[in-house]
């Protein structure tokens, strides 16, 4: 695995809006700016460096951009690639031991999802956080996860045992101050209620557009007396899918997935440069 890459300190920059923002990025030259993360205060999570490894492809049929996409959008979602890091094609490409090309590919529908901002003439960075594109990913997900909901309680044959042990993982993630964990079986959680719904590809839409709310969300787990408040809204959820209570259910699914919009004035106080309204 190659040597991870230092932060150095941050350095301010105006992220332009342009049209055709995919086009833009194709004519912008990568090697204006070098792939470096910006420094965040001391309270943020994000501190040392990162690691990105290497590209290996498992199959023949796997995309070398398609990994690479799959790489740099975890790595922003979890804000190992913290908003505003400066990205270069060439530095990516040398990173993953590939050739521009997919690195561009996967650049190019990173700034069509919104994670990616280009600025014409200076270079290309990872996104900050848009209040308005969180609460329009909340909106998303709050509907579909309460059909989901529902759809669950209309099972006569519903199983809630995998989502006790979800339970019973999380509460231990908890104990041992395990964040990765705990926000891994968060996910696995709200996945098997879709599961459970029988719309297991409705999740892959949810995820397809939660992605700003999920690096929200990373954002606030470090808040011990967060985590435990929504462990506590989980139990509850499962518990009114035991009962088949669907009016009780779906007020706590509500308040769950609110919750993150409640972080917002509070995250933005902490971590200004963070966020944009641009």
């Amino acid at each position: 695995m190659l040597s991870p890459i230092p932060l150095v300190p941050p350095v301010t920059t105006t992220v332009l809006l342009v049209s055709s923002i995919t086009l833009a990025y194709l004519h912008t030259s990568s090697d204006l700016c070098n792939y470096r993360a910006v420094a965040t205060p001391r309270s943020q999570p994000v501190q040392g460096s990162f690691d990105l490894e290497p590209i290996r492809r498992s199959t023949s049929r796997e995309r070398t951009s398609d990994l690479v996409l799959q790489q740099l959008q975890d790595a922003i979602r979890d804000l190992r690639l913290a908003p505003g890091t400066e990205l270069s094609e060439s530095a990516l490409s040398q990173r993953f031991g590939v050739s521009r090309t997919p690195v561009r590919e996967a650049l190019a529908k990173l700034v069509d999802a919104g994670l990616v901002h280009v600025t014409p003439q200076v270079g290309t960075r990872v996104a900050r956080i848009r209040p308005d594109d969180v609460r329009q990913a909340q909106f998303v997900r709050e509907h579909l996860e309460l059909g989901a909901f529902e759809a669950a309680c209309a099972r006569t044959d519903l199983s809630t045992e995998r989502l006790h042990h979800l339970l019973d993982e999380q509460r231990e993630a908890y104990d041992d101050g395990n964040d990765e964990l705990f926000f891994a079986s968060d996910e696995a959680l709200h996945r098997t209620i879709f599961e459970l719904a029988r719309y297991p590809g409705v999740w892959d839409v949810v995820q397809g557009h939660k992605l700003q709310l999920d690096r929200l969300r990373r954002l606030a787990l470090p808040d011990r007396s967060t985590t435990r408040e929504l462990i506590a809204e989980h139990a509850q959820i499962v518990e009114a899918l035991d009962n088949s209570d669907v009016p009780g259910g779906r007020d706590i699914t509500c308040k769950h997935l609110r919750r993150a919009l409640t972080y917002l004035p509070r995250l933005r106080d902490t971590h200004p440069t963070f966020f944009t309204d641009q």
